[in-house]
């Protein structure tokens, strides 16, 4: 479907010079002299580069429409990552930068949400928050209450994140996958 480039939003995804781009930011602007146009910072989901792009109104783009199937994670095979359909019981296995820092969050068993465009994976889509266990957590600094002070910890999947100072080690949290941020102890 053909959309003017004034109409892209964010989240929108976008066939532009031959690839498949999702839009993320989007800046309407109108200078003094000349037309108004819409800087957008586009990226591109087969390769993660990021491109900004000025568009007219006069232009048009096609935007196009992502298919979404349940898959589960099962295991890592070195640089690769296997997912199985849900429905079909199929593997597919896809490189493991395609998924980029959220990688280190998934778990056996994980059920994952991807993106195909003409039956082929662009995407994949973890769940926000998971629950990991903290294996490591350096020692509150005494004085420092005049704000608020978090202190660094490591998962148990490697990853390191900021946690209040009354987490210790062994305990379970809930962290945002995509902001890499602790959010709350685990129930």
């Amino acid at each position: 479907m053909k959309i003017s480039g004034v109409d892209i939003r964010p989240g929108n995804i976008i066939e532009y010079e031959g690839g498949i781009w999702r839009a993320v930011k989007i800046q309407h602007t109108q200078p003094g002299k000349g037309g108004a146009y819409m800087q957008v910072e586009l990226k591109n989901l087969r390769d993660g580069r990021k491109n900004n792009v000025r568009f007219r109104s006069a232009e048009t783009v096609e935007r196009v429409r992502l298919d979404t199937k349940d898959f589960q994670f099962l295991f890592a095979d070195g640089d690769s990552l296997v997912f199985m359909d849900k429905d079909t019981y199929d593997q597919v296995s896809l490189p493991r930068d395609l998924l980029g820092d959220a990688a280190a969050f998934l778990q056996d068993g994980m059920d994952v949400v991807m993106e195909l465009y003409d039956e082929e994976p662009i995407s994949v889509q973890l769940p926000d928050t998971i629950e990991a266990t903290i294996v490591e957590a350096d020692a509150v600094v005494k004085g420092q209450t005049a704000s608020s002070s978090y202190k660094p910890a490591m998962l148990d999947n490697g990853v390191r994140v900021m946690v209040p100072p009354h987490i210790a080690a062994g305990t379970r949290i809930v962290v945002d996958v995509y902001e890499q941020t602790y959010v709350r102890r685990a129930d």
